[in-house]
């Protein structure tokens, strides 16, 4: 990354007397590490208050702990900190997206991400998005470079973690870029810390999940879909289709369960051509926001008074179809 790059980003606030950071809603270790490594580069190179807030919930119990560790430094986002926040920098995410709590008539100063590109992201003061890339940690990381600032033992376990889970250890989607970070991270990183992060004790409502999703997994080909029903947290439905995907033989995941008055969907793929982004945009269309990778994907519908069951079907039918099932083939439970 060159000196002017860097430059282009410290100038877009410039000017601004303080700076509100905001990953995507319920974060992943790549949002947080992203917000935690952007607020590290702007409290050295200005003088700038830097506040990191959120929207949603942070539920997994790996998450949680990751946000223990850093001493809790991104806080729920209140309609009075988002009202008067005048400069706004969304990191891991992108306007027009849906799935951030920035307003559709506020344009952000920055915008830092590794998503497909969205045409509203380009009236931004400075954006930064490189699709190609695995993990928006390893950006933030190359800027930190740039900037002559050496990540501290918990940024670098943070950024470290960021990019390990968003590639799945340099598996997915990682170019030389990400690969260069990650062993440029991992010397720094704090391995104890991370080592309870990564195994961070979990609730009974997560294996209660587990239950649901087994009992109700249905098996059509290379397809497994399973629906949790009522979730305890709104990542619950990608966690458990992580795990699904594991399953032998099976190329395409779908999990959805409903969230207080939304559904959510999680798409995961082991097909060579990935297209899950592809796929759930296509699922969704006009019932709500998607998106994603080639390899995994989410989706957010608003249930208005819809039966989340009936509609996780629907989306199910559109699946099949898009992917050339026959709806026609008896399906097989998975346990």
């Amino acid at each position: 990354m060159s000196q002017s790059t860097l430059d282009q980003l410290l100038g877009a606030v410039a000017g601004a007397d303080q700076v509100l950071i905001l990953p995507h809603n319920d974060p992943d270790p790549d949002a947080i590490a992203s917000a935690f490594g952007l607020k590290k580069l702007l409290n050295q190179r200005t003088t700038l208050p830097v506040e990191i807030a959120y929207q949603g919930i942070i539920g997994r119990a790996e998450n949680k702990a990751l946000v223990r560790y850093l001493g809790r430094p991104l806080r729920p986002l209140t309609k009075a900190t988002l009202q008067r926040a005048a400069c706004i920098a969304l990191v891991d995410t992108q306007p027009g997206t849906g799935n951030n709590p920035l307003p559709t008539d506020v344009t952000p100063h920055i915008v830092i991400d590794h998503h497909v590109w969205r045409d509203e992201t380009a009236a931004a003061a400075f954006y930064d998005v490189r699709p190609d890339f695995g993990s928006t940690s390893t950006i933030v990381a190359e800027y930190l470079q740039t900037a002559g600032v050496v990540p501290d033992r918990m940024l670098a376990t943070a950024l470290f973690y960021g990019i390990k889970t968003d590639t799945m250890g340099l598996v997915r989607g990682a170019t030389p870029a990400d690969v260069d970070a990650f062993h440029t991270l991992q010397a720094l990183t704090d391995l104890n810390a991370l080592d309870e992060i990564q195994r961070a004790q979990v609730p009974a409502s997560y294996f209660k999940g587990l239950v649901t999703a087994f009992q109700s997994a249905r098996i059509r080909g290379p397809l497994l879909t399973s629906y949790l029903g009522p979730m305890s947290y709104p990542d619950q439905a990608a966690e458990i289709a992580d795990t699904l995907l594991r399953l032998q033989g099976t190329t395409w995941v779908i999990c959805a369960g409903y969230y207080e008055d939304e559904l959510v969907i999680s798409v995961r793929s082991r097909a060579r051509s990935g297209g899950a982004g592809q796929l759930v945009r296509a699922i969704v269309g006009e019932l709500g926001m998607a998106g994603g990778h080639g390899t995994m994907a989410a989706g957010h519908i608003p249930l208005n008074g819809a039966d989340p069951a009936a509609l996780a079907e629907e989306l199910e039918r559109r699946a099949l179809d898009l992917l050339k099932l026959d709806a026609k083939v008896p399906e097989s439970p998975l346990i």
